[in-house]
């Protein structure tokens, strides 16, 4: 059976991991990961304090080597949520880096320091002596963000990680010599299995800043870094600081692939990085329990507002309010994404319920609502639960109408919301962050602005000012904050 990470085990010298002045290569974490293996053998489960640190990295890859499940915790975790993980996934040990000090829900476990001491000639320990588990062996527990309800904890096994990374090898030409460079959060899996363990596999390396600046990515791009991984969030900052920063600019025009995910990119800040860069940010469309499901190809066209085509043996259709498949590539009917393919996690931790609950036939009810073009192109348009409007008896996606919001020059952020109207069944509600808070956007200016881009009838009725929109760590707006 094939290892999950090859250049550890032909120990190469080729650099692996960079955190700040802390340096791995896949030989010298080949040592120290394949050391702390060796202690997490018979472990049932193990929790990681997943801080952005080369530990984290370390741990990670010792319970993989190990083929012992791992859950990633967040360290901004609340008291309630993180006793809730604890109960939930019942690990028998916690690894986190040498000295930090664990909250008590953790604090109570059996600890194990997750450190990256290796000789600098990486000689040691050889990971080939551990055998590699089945495909289906369950490799990450991940716990879903808890919208609604407690955080349910899905189980991906091995083959969806390695189905995930080898099509995004394809999708992106993702190869040894890319490094990467990213600031993402190592609990989640956009930082954690594509920005650690997708270069891992791949042979290459990863830098990652800590935390995110424009000048961290400045650096490392005009240092030899390829790729950048970010959210939305981050790319809104560095569409900002373009126009005042050439050397930004400069760097980010060398970069191999610029990939953005987790939320929907605003076309607005696509095309002011394309006009600043001459590159073109490439989007991506996955979840939690699937991995990733689709993207814009390395080679394909880079249509800002869309996730690409669906990945190499990822299915996906779309299917209407009674389950029915829909055939049409037509740019216009609406529908729920479902998918099926290797890249799916197995089941939610001790929660059958929603483990039947979440598929349908086979496929996994993602509850996320997208249009496809002509061509196969996937276009998202918002949450089920969240953004499908329905107003005046037409069905209309939330994120169609925030993009075209974010190009007028008066607003800064923007969400979309449905509300109860006697008259419309719900009517369609602005959120919105002024560029200008002193001289806001008037209601009917941006009623109009709406109106001569899309339908009339997708024009909000509705416009509320926010100093700023609630966000999670990933940078997603909370739109089940934002209530009248």
């Amino acid at each position: 059976m094939s290892p999950l990470f090859p250049a550890l085990a032909a120990r190469s010298q080729r650099p692996a991991l960079r955190f700040g002045d802390r340096t791995l290569t896949h030989a010298e974490l080949a040592y120290a990961a394949g050391s702390l293996a060796r202690t997490l053998t018979g472990e049932r489960r193990v929790a990681v304090w997943a801080t952005p640190t080369l530990g984290t990295a370390v741990g990670v890859v010792a319970a993989l080597l190990a083929g012992v499940p791992v859950v990633p915790v967040n360290p901004r975790s609340g008291e309630k949520e993180l006793a809730h993980i604890v109960a939930d996934s019942a690990p028998t040990l916690v690894l986190a880096e040498p000295g930090v000090a664990l909250p008590p829900a953790l604090a109570a476990l059996a600890r194990a320091d997750a450190t990256a001491d290796a000789p600098r000639d990486g000689t040691g320990d050889a990971t080939g002596a551990l055998p590699e588990p089945s495909p289906e062996a369950p490799a990450l527990i991940v716990y879903t963000s808890g919208t609604t309800g407690p955080p349910k904890g899905a189980v991906l096994p091995r083959r969806a990680l390695t189905a995930t990374l080898d099509a995004l090898e394809d999708a992106w030409q993702w190869t040894a010599d890319d490094v990467l460079v990213h600031a993402l959060p190592l609990f989640h899996v956009h930082g954690l299995i594509l920005g650690i363990l997708g270069p891992l596999r791949r042979g290459g390396s990863v830098t990652h800043l800590g935390r995110f600046d424009t000048a961290g990515v400045t650096r490392e791009l005009s240092s030899g870094a390829t790729m950048l991984f970010g959210v939305p969030t981050m790319y809104h900052r560095i569409a900002e600081a373009l126009a005042d920063d050439p050397a930004l600019a400069e760097a980010l025009a060398g970069a191999r692939l610029l990939v953005s995910g987790s939320a929907a990119l605003p076309v607005h800040d696509h095309r002011r990085i394309a006009a600043a860069t001459g590159r073109r940010v490439v989007e991506r469309y996955g979840m939690t329990e699937t991995l990733m499901n689709t993207s814009v190809r390395a080679d394909g066209e880079p249509r800002a507002g869309t996730v690409g085509v669906p990945l190499r043996g990822v299915e996906l259709r779309l299917v209407d309010e009674a389950g029915a498949a829909i055939a049409a590539y037509d740019g216009e009917s609406v529908g729920e994404i479902q998918v099926r393919g290797p890249n799916l996690f197995t089941e939610y931790l001790n929660r059958p319920d929603a483990t039947e609950a979440a598929f349908t036939d086979g496929w996994f009810r993602t509850g996320d609502m997208a249009i496809r073009d002509p061509d196969g192109y996937v276009r998202i348009v918002g949450r089920k639960a969240t953004d499908l409007i329905k107003s005046g008896g037409y069905k209309i996606g939330a994120g169609e109408i925030e993009n075209v919001l974010l190009e007028h020059p008066g607003v800064r952020e923007a969400a979309v919301t449905g509300e109860p109207d006697p008259d419309l069944g719900e009517r369609i509600v602005a959120w919105i962050v002024p560029a200008r808070p002193e001289t806001p956007p008037t209601e009917k200016e941006l009623a109009d602005h709406v109106a001569g881009q899309l339908a009339a009838h997708k024009r909000p009725r509705t416009v509320r000012y926010l100093e700023a929109l609630p966000r999670n760590d990933m940078g997603k707006i909370m739109k089940r904050a934002l209530h009248g």
